[in-house]
């Protein structure tokens, strides 16, 4: 052009290379032949929106915290949300910060109904002036945690003379005082760690008082001590088990779903709550589907989605009535002819849905897939992706040991480049969802998660459909082994992981084993 200079047209940017995963830690590895108790069974998985701090539910009803330890400014620049580098090397290190009892088991005796204590959900809320809030749920009940470093008070000065007083701190008198022990109903303390100031039976004051007699002074010392408080309980507002909790972009509320309700809170309020859907019908006998997920949008306070047993998702505007009955879109996927069978329904059935960061595309785990919907286009998925089609021969067996209605979730990573989900044998799956990608990574919950590697499929099956490349990438076809030949395991499930909102960072579940692996 001017000057006579050439102009070169970029090349477009090809798909992200497949990423190398590698392992970082494990907490709570079992030795050989261990035998894993049922309360250690990990039953939740949640980073916070800064990265810095993992939670873990088990089904004995406690919650675990974590927090990162390998950069120095303790995540200055990760706290910027929208800040995104997929391009560290350094080793992501974790450490065990503190773990509290949130839910102890209840009897229901109206139903006489056992609620066990199993964790089914965390949800991180807004850090407020250095301490760590978060929500957390098993079948019934919802509680609101406050996690914060205390420091410790000690007693600096005692109220008595020591030269006045015997070794174990009781006044000396001429009475017999030959009982070390408190006396509980004179003023003793019964906690064996607390100084005793206590006066013997028949002590009796000089005339005119004790000159030395002074009040106590409480310091605090440079010790802290972590105290997690239950500071709210959202109790009585479910008749089915609560399988969500999902909090609002507004952060004053959030909604918890059983199968046939959906509940709006506000977090001061524990006394009510708001019915927003309601799918019971009036005769039991007519129902056709259940609630099976919910999650709000990540940035728009008044949208949230919902998926059903009988695969759909429907998004719902809480602007247009105060009972969502009616949805304002509906996503699913046409069932292909002839194609149905016993077990049809029951593998279409939605586990668990996900927001990507941006809020545009929804991702969701049925049993035998994943799929990612564009919230613009409800025709069909975009993309779907098998997670172990191999086993499609096998659902008979899968349906006698009741494996079929196992509920994997799903995540996204925070570039939106990738989504991942759990399998059997411990196994979880990556999937590249750029367009051009042809990344299925198989990953083993193990000290070496690559070793179960596959071939990537050379050309994964295309077909297009309204304008849009629809994407269905398959695993290995030998009905009798997994992704790469070995047998596989039903006893060993991968239900629970999730990825790190701003690095390729994977925290995953094996029974009580807590992996995490980075790329």
């Amino acid at each position: 052009m001017n000057g006579g200079d050439d102009v070169v047209a970029a090349a477009p940017a090809g798909p992200p290379v497949p990423l190398e995963w590698k392992f970082s830690q494990v907490f709570g590895e079992r030795t050989a032949g261990e035998e894993v108790q049922e309360v250690d069974i990990i039953s939740a998985i949640e980073f916070d929106k800064s990265g810095d701090h993992l939670a873990t539910g088990d089904r004995g009803g406690r919650v675990v915290l974590f927090e990162r330890t390998d950069t120095k400014d303790h995540g200055e620049s990760r706290r910027d949300s929208e800040r995104m580098d997929y391009s560290i090397s350094r080793h992501p290190e974790f450490r065990y910060k503190t773990e509290f009892q949130s839910h102890e088991p209840e009897f229901d005796y109206l139903k006489s109904l056992e609620i066990e204590e199993k964790i089914n959900k965390i949800r991180w809320c807004q850090i407020a002036n250095g301490a760590l809030f978060l929500l957390s749920t098993n079948d019934k009940t919802i509680k609101f945690w406050k996690v914060q470093e205390k420091k410790v008070k000690k007693v600096a000065e005692m109220n008595v003379d020591p030269s006045k007083t015997m070794g174990n701190g009781s006044i000396a008198s001429s009475s017999n005082s030959s009982n070390p022990r408190p006396n509980l109903e004179n003023g003793g303390y019964p906690d064996s760690d607390r100084s005793y100031n206590y006066l013997s039976p028949d002590f009796s004051f000089p005339p005119g008082g004790i000159p030395s007699l002074r009040l106590p002074v409480v310091v605090s010392s440079h010790e802290t001590s972590l105290v997690a408080r239950c500071r709210r309980v959202y109790a009585h507002a479910h008749d089915y088990h609560i399988n969500s909790i999902s909090n609002n972009s507004d952060g004053e509320t959030f909604i918890s779903a059983d199968d046939l309700r959906i509940n709006l809170w506000n977090l001061e309020i524990s006394s009510q709550s708001f019915n927003i859907v309601d799918v019971k019908p009036a005769n039991m006998e007519d129902l056709t589907e259940v609630i099976t997920s919910a999650e709000f949008h990540p940035t728009h306070c008044n949208t949230l989605a919902y998926s059903s047993s009988k695969g759909s998702i429907r998004l719902i505007d809480l602007r247009q009535s105060a009972l969502c009955d009616s949805h304002a879109k509906l996503f699913e996927e046409q069932e292909a002819p002839g194609s149905r069978s016993f077990f049809t329904e029951i593998i279409a059935s939605i586990s668990d849905i996900k927001f990507g960061k941006d809020g545009r595309y929804i991702l969701s785990r049925d049993y035998m897939t994943l799929k990612l919907w564009d919230i613009n286009m409800d025709s069909g998925p975009v993309a779907t992706y098998q997670v172990h089609e191999y086993l499609r021969p096998k659902l008979c067996d899968l349906y006698e040991n009741d494996s079929i209605f196992d509920k994997f979730e799903c995540c996204l990573s925070g570039d939106g480049l990738r989504v991942a989900t759990g399998s059997y044998s411990n196994l979880f799956r990556v999937f590249g969802c750029a367009p051009g990608s042809t990344e299925a990574t198989t990953l083993e919950a193990s000290k070496n998660p690559m070793r179960r590697q596959v071939p990537t499929p050379s050309r994964p099956s295309r077909s297009l459909g309204n304008s849009i490349t629809r994407v269905v990438r398959r695993g290995a076809e030998n009905p009798g082994v997994d992704a790469n030949g070995n047998s596989f395991d039903f006893t060993t499930k991968l239900l629970h992981l999730a990825w790190h909102p701003s690095e390729n960072s994977i925290a995953c579940a094996a029974a009580n084993s807590l992996y995490m692996y980075y790329a």
